[in-house]
Order: structure tokens, then C-alpha cells, then sequence
């Protein structure tokens, strides 16, 4: 389940002095769930457009660095592995973000 995140709490826990950016910043799960969507977004988009029959294949787990955070996410995969992110050079956990 998608966990949406709470701008009320993020500008209580910035009031009480917790850092913006950062393992534990407030705009980390901001972040996290933005390159979820776009990961998500980029399979289906490359689903679509494959000539080839092919289809999701669980997932692969890859820890992302950020100009401003690091953490692991879980990936999307298709069958053939012809799926690359943009948002991700190959073997690369640097994010263009």
C-alpha cells in the first residue's frame, strides 16, 4: 500500500528542527516515493510500447544515492530484461535528481 506523504507532519517535525534533507530528513519519504512512481511509470510506458510479447517480473532491490539522500528501493523488472530506467544510468544507484 502506498504511504502518501503528510505535509502537516513534515512542517511539524521542520518547526521542531529536523534537517530537510538527509537519512532521516523530512523530504526523504517525499523523494523515495517520487522515484517509485516514476520507476512504476517507466515500465508501463515501456510495456506498451515493446513490439515483443512481455510482461512485469517482480522486483530487484537497489540502494539510490541522491545529491541529497540515500536509501533502497525496490525496482520494477520485465520478463526479457530489456527494461533500463532513465532515471538511472545501468549499474549505476546515482540518481539525475
Amino acid at each position: 500500500m502506498t504511504q502518501y506523504f503528510d505535509f502537516k507532519k513534515a512542517l511539524a517535525e521542520l518547526q521542531s528542527g529536523k534537517g530537510l534533507i538527509g537519512e532521516d530528513g523530512v523530504l526523504t519519504p517525499l523523494i523515495k516515493q517520487l522515484i517509485i512512481a516514476a520507476s512504476k511509470a517507466e515500465l508501463e510506458q515501456h510495456l506498451d510500447s515493446n513490439q515483443q510479447p512481455n510482461c512485469k517480473n517482480s522486483i530487484s532491490k537497489k540502494t539510490v544515492k541522491s545529491s541529497v539522500v540515500q536509501f533502497e528501493l525496490k525496482i520494477p523488472r520485465d520478463r526479457t530484461g530489456s527494461f533500463g530506467l532513465q532515471l538511472f544510468k545501468k549499474k549505476s544507484n546515482q540518481a539525475k535528481c
